[in-house]
């Protein structure tokens, strides 16, 4: 069974830090890219950053740039984001996601995909 179990989201003030998690099983991880998208309320799903199986991360919107942070470890079969400086404009359901063969932002380009979890920035 494939699963990929997103984990970490809340209720947090503006400025302040919050860490996603997402644990992979039943597919091999290490072969794919993991992502992050995010829909924030009504908006499209958008992707925001992946991270390719061998190399660095790509950047997919502006607006997380210097705030979003995402690192994996194969070993572990886990996927982290590290969001810093939240903005109320980050208030979303987070899904990570797994793609096969290229990073991407568009939905199209994903297999497998996460539940979300939620991430309210407010005072």
């Amino acid at each position: 069974e494939v699963q990929l179990q997103a984990s970490g989201g809340g209720l947090v003030q503006p400025g302040g830090s919050l860490r996603l998690s997402c644990a992979a099983s039943g597919f091999i991880f290490g072969s794919y890219h993991m992502s992050w998208f995010r829909q924030a309320p009504g908006k499209a799903r958008e992707g925001i950053i992946c991270i390719q199986t061998t190399s660095g991360p790509v950047y997919y919107s502006d607006s997380v740039k210097g705030r979003f942070t995402i690192s994996r470890d194969n070993a572990k079969n886990t996927v982290t984001l590290q969001m810093n400086s939240l903005k109320p404009e980050d208030t979303a359901n987070y899904y990570c996601a797994a793609s096969r063969n290229l990073c991407s932002r568009h939905r199209s380009a994903v297999r497998y995909w996460g539940k979300g979890t939620l991430v309210t920035v407010s005072s």
